[in-house]
């Protein structure tokens, strides 16, 4: 199920489970993790998209694996707040997965995330190369976070 707030997505895991947070590119997929108690998201690691199935059963089995009950999908939205093409192929995505299995959906928006975690990495000083490898994950861990954090806001 889509839910249309992050709070009513935690409303509807079971006791301790975690969220996973996704950073869905064209090539790739960020994945990031909450603790149990949905203060604190890190990154996990970035998988090569390959097709829908292989990569649904990816996703699926690290949920299972890391006890993962919902989703928090970035959106990408335009900076103006409309939706253009790529959040189209976001919700398809979230769409085709839940048909595979039925699991509690929110999205975020991700504007500008993967800006701020670059210029973090280049903050850091890492390389391009080390910066391609974690840039995803990353990514996904900033948008996992921001939405971790409007549950603490808001409460």
């Amino acid at each position: 199920m889509i839910h249309a707030s992050i709070a009513d997505l935690v409303h509807a895991l079971k006791r301790h489970e975690r969220l996973m947070g996704l950073d869905l590119g064209e090539k790739t997929i960020g994945i990031a993790i909450a603790d149990p108690g949905h203060r604190l998201a890190a990154p996990v690691t970035t998988i090569r998209r390959t097709k829908f199935q292989p990569d649904a059963k990816l996703l699926l089995d690290l949920m299972k694996e890391r006890g993962v009950g919902g989703l928090v999908i970035g959106l990408p939205l335009n900076m103006d707040g409309s939706e253009g093409p790529r959040c189209q192929s976001v919700r398809q995505f979230a769409a085709n997965l839940m048909q595979t299995h039925d699991l509690p959906i929110a999205f975020w928006d991700e504007r500008l995330s993967t800006v701020a975690v670059t210029r973090d990495l280049l903050a850091a000083d890492l390389s391009r190369a080390k910066r391609a490898k974690v840039v995803d994950q990353a990514a996904a861990a900033f948008i996992l976070q921001g939405a971790v954090d409007s549950l603490h806001r808001d409460s």
